[in-house]
């Protein structure tokens, strides 16, 4: 991995602020940064050495009606489905520009991750993630990322396991 694991090198705020939440919630994981960065799901599992179906994507939504943040944390290798979507959370969906995802998630897009919003999110999580022992996350950058399990991702928040495809 060409990761930065030096210690002597700080990482970005962002990434600290996953990692204390990591830390706070008591999932042990180390956030690394790749220089060449992260920002897909292809561009990060070729970074780490996974395939792009280990990747946990996060896309954020717009709730159409209530205007609430909707997160579906996703396997780089599936396309989300919108209608699926909407039959589970209730509502439509709505396009969530990079100020919506900044002011719902107190994260830049492409490095949004699955915990430490800056607000609730409506959460779900892509049922297909689970065929995996160990997945890769963003942390809070488009160079940083940490290692979880699915279960894990059960962990930090009220968000549910569904068929998102």
């Amino acid at each position: 991995m060409g990761a930065n694991l030096s210690m002597n090198t700080p990482l970005p705020a962002a990434a600290q602020r996953v990692q204390a939440a990591l830390a706070a919630l008591d999932i042990s994981t180390r956030v690394v940064e790749f220089p060449q960065g992260t920002r897909t799901a292809a561009d990060a599992a070729q970074a780490i050495g996974c395939t792009v179906a280990q990747i946990a994507k996060s896309i954020i939504f717009r709730g159409a009606a209530s205007g609430k943040g909707v997160l579906v944390i996703t396997s780089g290798a599936n396309r989300v489905n919108e209608k699926q979507i909407t039959q589970h959370i209730g509502e439509a969906l709505g396009k969530a520009d990079a100020a919506f995802v900044r002011a719902k998630t107190g994260f830049v897009s492409g490095g949004v991750p699955p915990l430490a919003h800056a607000e609730p999110l409506v959460t779900l999580y892509d049922e297909d993630l689970w065929q995996f022992d160990e997945i890769w996350a963003a942390a809070g950058t488009p160079s940083t990322v940490f290692r979880l399990t699915p279960n894990d991702l059960l962990r930090m928040g009220e968000g549910k396991k569904v068929n998102v495809k």
